[in-house]
């Protein structure tokens, strides 16, 4: 039990037995450092059950609490703010208790509770993954790896989009100007070549545009009735009808570009249990369409398209099916979901990682599943985000002006290089080793970077700020890490000296260390329910900026008893195994020398 939890209880216990009234929660916050204490109760929101001065009734229940509860010393009360100050032994005894657990903050599955299925990366097969597709991939796993810590089962999956109009405009494409030429005939990646017909189709499109306007047609009927994309439309018709030598084109450039991205998942350290195809899923979308149409959820209009009249929700119409009878993006979503449940019965709830241009999208599927009568579709969350820019501007894949995942993987490990040369601390390190840890730092500072910042908001990555080893980032965590590395191979411990609570006064460094490490498994359950691997990041920072003022503060190795240095000691080991928890949870590795 928390102390939040032990304290909250007390307290309700307080009100009961001194002022005759049951309240319902306690609210909590953390004391503020002008004022002794370790952990404050906030009296004004129990003014609505109990009447009378806040400093009175503040003063009250810190009489019973000191005079009732063994683990609380002294109290003093600040306007409406009871300040509490909790007993060494407390701490230490929290802290014996975690010593040797090296999954401190982990909680175990419960084989009774439903599992969750988190979708992330989902990219399109006409380009390679790009600095948003990071954001997408990081945070999914992300949030995959802390609902697994906060007790849940999880299974990480995408949707690989390989059909549609961006696919067959790769295609049409490679097919016009490729002159046969191969991944294996350039030496390029599969999807990186791929994504450079999808540049090349829509430069001939522009072009195509241009001379119809020149010609007389107004423009928006000159982007309708440009040739190039026609045929686009008219491979589309051919994919869905099955022709026999579009597929075989298609097959054989998808392949290319799953070679490619497995690459790149495997340089970012992301995986998947599960991958689903819109060129599979989109079909059971199809059926669900039928049944529809038949349960009154969705209707057909004059032209032959099927609508689902969502107005009276609050929403609009959303088209399901197009008059032509092709699927569109909401077809696929609709059989996806449908499937991904009949594969995995156990799954309860699934989480969609999807940028927030897509809010409404979600906002539609949702209510859709939910009319055609599933009831997991009550437990379906997108997890929505912000989009990355750069200091030179928004990327467009069409134009080719994004920002390669491969080439940015690849500038994280350079630019660690750079900066570690800079510091000259790798003596001693062979070749392979500097290698390896500039790709730990290089990645540690791009994952840190993007997921320490609340999904929600937009980023500016600026990827030398990120890698500065000082302040918030994966650099300076990870450095602090290593230096725990260090006093540990120094220190010797002895493992005769047991830890007696009698025989260490708690140094105030060593007390607001342990507060922190305190909240750890509580952190994990928050970052869990609210999606967010910020909650983590910034926890992580908090942990380390409280780890290095102790150090500066309090002598480690050179304490005045083995007693002491065993403690501290043991207390530095507890924070590098919590900070590399609260990091593995990130995706994010640590390096044991820097």
């Amino acid at each position: 039990m928390s102390l939040q939890d032990t304290l909250s209880k007390h307290v309700k216990q307080a009100v009961l037995e001194t002022f005759n009234v049951e309240i319902e929660s306690v609210e909590f916050q953390a004391t503020r450092k002008e004022f002794a204490g370790d952990i404050t109760v906030v009296i004004f929101p129990m003014l609505r059950y109990v009447k009378g001065n806040p400093v009175h009734i503040g003063e009250t229940i810190g009489n019973y609490l000191v005079e009732n509860v063994g683990d609380v010393n002294a109290f003093n009360v600040v306007k409406g703010f009871l300040n509490i100050e909790i007993s060494d032994s407390y701490y230490l005894s929290f802290f014996s208790n975690i010593t040797n657990n090296s999954d401190y903050g982990f909680k175990s599955h419960n084989p009774e509770e439903k599992a969750v299925m988190v979708e992330y990366s989902s990219p399109n097969t006409n380009k390679p993954l790009h600095l948003g597709h990071i954001r997408n991939n990081l945070l999914g796993y992300s949030v995959s790896e802390i609902l697994k810590a906060s007790g849940k089962k999880v299974y990480k999956t995408q949707i690989i989009n390989d059909r549609g109009i961006h696919i067959c405009k790769s295609m049409l494409a490679w097919q016009r100007f490729g002159n046969g030429e191969t991944p294996e005939s350039t030496g390029l990646k599969g999807d990186k070549l791929v994504g450079n017909y999808y540049v090349k189709f829509d430069q001939e499109y522009k072009k195509e545009i241009e001379g119809l306007v020149a010609k007389g047609e107004d423009l928006e009927q000159a982007k309708k009735n440009a040739p190039i994309l026609l045929s686009a439309q008219e491979m589309l018709r051919k994919w869905e009808s099955g022709d026999a030598e579009i597929v075989a084109l298609w097959k054989s450039m998808n392949d290319w570009v799953y070679e490619g991205f497995n690459e790149t998942y495997k340089n970012l350290g992301v995986d998947f249990d599960s991958l689903y195809f819109e060129s599979n899923t989109y079909l059971l979308g199809k059926e669900f369409v039928t049944e529809g149409l038949k349960s009154g959820v969705f209707h057909t209009e004059k032209d032959g398209s099927v609508w689902c009249d969502l107005t009276d929700e609050g929403l609009d119409k959303k088209i399901v099916q197009r008059a032509d009878g092709t699927a569109v993006y909401m077809t696929q979503d609709i059989g996806t979901a449908i499937q991904r449940i009949k594969d995995f019965p156990d799954v309860g709830g699934m989480v969609y990682t999807v940028g927030n241009e897509q809010d409404y999208h979600f906002q539609v599927l949702f209510l859709i599943l939910k009319k055609l009568g599933f009831d997991w579709a009550d437990n379906l969350y997108h997890l929505s985000y912000g989009m990355v820019d750069l200091p030179s501007g928004k990327m467009k894949s069409r134009e080719g002006t994004v920002v390669d995942a491969d080439d940015l993987i690849d500038e994280m490990a350079a630019t660690a290089e750079e900066i570690s040369k800079e510091l000259g601390k790798l003596d001693g390190y062979s070749e392979e080793e500097k290698k390896q840890l500039y790709k730990t730092i290089g990645l540690g500072a791009l994952k840190y970077y993007i997921l320490k910042v609340d999904p929600k908001k937009r980023i500016l990555f600026d990827p030398k700020e990120s890698i500065d080893f000082q302040g918030n980032t994966g650099p300076f965590i990870q450095y602090t890490y290593a230096r725990i590395q260090s006093i540990l191979r120094k220190a010797n411990l002895n493992a005769d000296v047991k830890l007696n609570a009698s025989q260490i006064a708690l140094h105030d460094k060593e007390k607001a260390l342990l507060k922190q490490l305190q909240l750890f498994p509580e952190i994990i359950q928050n970052g869990a329910s609210q999606h967010s691997p910020a909650l983590i990041a910034n926890y992580t920072y908090e942990l380390v900026k409280e780890f290095n003022s102790f150090y500066q503060n309090v002598s480690i190795l050179g304490a005045d008893n083995e007693h002491e240095k065993n403690f501290r000691v043991q207390l530095s080991k507890v924070v590098a195994f919590t900070i590399k928890n609260a990091f593995q949870v990130l995706g994010i590795n640590v390096p044991e020398r820097m």
